[in-house]
């Protein structure tokens, strides 16, 4: 049974409730003062305080996607290998990207593509980078309506935070739902939503960049990842056909993939994101020395001393509960007295880092990205 299965949620519960109700049982006969009753007692607070924090664990697990799998846990994910025949056709063994699942969207009508859109479980494997990923496509109902088959669409990268799944951005942050409602009452148009996490090297945080002789993570989504859905699906081919949007360390990758590739990403939507990519024991060492890589990944020192780009940014934290409140003040001046980036925020009054927040401020990002997007 996998680390998220409902089933190892409920046998967790069980065994908790069964531990309290022995601990309640038992109590009585363990209440002599001899080592084995003492022992015993231990043992047993022992045991359902374990139960009770297993069970926790595994629901916010469940809740906010952390780990996707026992190995993901325990950190003994390690799988990168891939082998990419180029010569294949698109569509077939070798194409860089294949629909492996499809499933409905969660909204009345869901279980028809053409009334509730579709969400399909696709591998990519990137051309020019070697990395391959699995993601989430969520397509709108109106890709499947024959008055649209010409019709192409923008197209929305979708990031988790570090380590992140794919699917908490489906089942956590409710993306395609929000989509779905939004544009059945006009308030954004049709778009395809490309989720997937930022962590495209497991379990290394390559926090979107380049890394020498490593991952070459940022050259993935630049390049790789809108080269294979725009070859798969109809996404919009002329400039401003793309976004990205992300929380947290998918916030700061959204920001820098709009800042770096402003050809590629018209605008970059970053939900309680940070400006400067970390080195911790998550990372390893991203930049092996070189000076200029790291000053390229320092948001605010790039918008100070390279060319703004002719971008969209959005940004958002809240006065109490977000630790990068002050440095996203500092990061709107900064952005402003570009003159040529354009800045956007959401500021709440209060909201921590976790799914909930987040939940308030998709909406209004993704308004604010569909009016910034063409799909043609």
């Amino acid at each position: 049974m996998g680390l998220t299965s409902n089933k190892v949620l409920v046998l967790a519960v069980v065994l908790a409730v069964l531990l309290f109700a022995g601990t309640v049982w038992w109590w009585p006969r363990l209440a002599r003062r001899t080592w084995r009753a003492v022992s015993g007692r231990v043992g047993l607070l022992l045991a359902t305080q374990l139960a009770l924090f297993a069970c926790v664990g595994l629901g916010t697990n469940q809740a906010f996607g952390f780990y996707a799998s026992w190995a993901d846990l325990l950190g003994q994910e390690r799988g990168q290998g891939v082998v990419v025949d180029h010569n294949g056709a698109r569509g077939a063994g070798g194409g860089p990207l294949q629909v492996v699942d499809t499933q409905r969207v969660n909204i009345s009508g869901g279980s028809r593509p053409w009334t509730g859109g579709q969400i399909q479980k696709i591998d990519i494997v990137g051309r020019t980078t070697r990395i391959a990923t699995p993601a989430y496509v969520y397509l709108p109902p109106e890709y499947f309506q024959p008055r649209y088959r010409t019709r192409t669409f923008p197209a929305v990268t979708v990031l988790t935070g570090y380590p992140g799944t794919a699917g908490a951005l489906v089942k956590g942050l409710h993306y395609p739902q929000t989509v779905s409602r939004l544009a059945k009452n006009g308030r954004i148009q049709p778009m395809i939503l490309v989720m997937l996490r930022p962590t495209v090297a497991p379990p290394r945080d390559t926090e979107c960049v380049d890394v020498p002789g490593g991952p070459q993570a940022e050259s993935f989504f630049a390049r790789d990842l809108p080269d294979a859905v725009s070859a798969h699906y109809r996404v919009g081919t002329k400039p401003g056909s793309w976004g990205v949007i992300g929380d947290s360390t998918g916030g700061y990758c959204a920001l820098k993939l709009a800042v770096h590739h402003p050809g590629v990403y018209a605008a970059g939507a970053g939900l309680s994101p940070y400006y400067k990519a970390p080195i911790d024991r998550t990372t390893g060492d991203l930049f092996h020395g070189d000076r200029g890589l790291r000053d390229r990944a320092d948001l605010r020192w790039y918008l100070r001393n390279r060319p703004a780009p002719d971008t969209s940014l959005l940004v958002s934290s809240s006065r109490m509960g977000e630790s990068n409140y002050k440095d996203t003040l500092g990061f709107i001046d900064l952005v402003k007295a570009t003159r040529r980036t354009r800045i956007s925020s959401i500021i709440l009054d209060s909201g921590g880092h976790n799914f909930n927040t987040w939940r308030r401020e998709i909406p209004a990002a993704l308004q604010w990205m569909s009016g910034r997007l063409g799909g043609g």
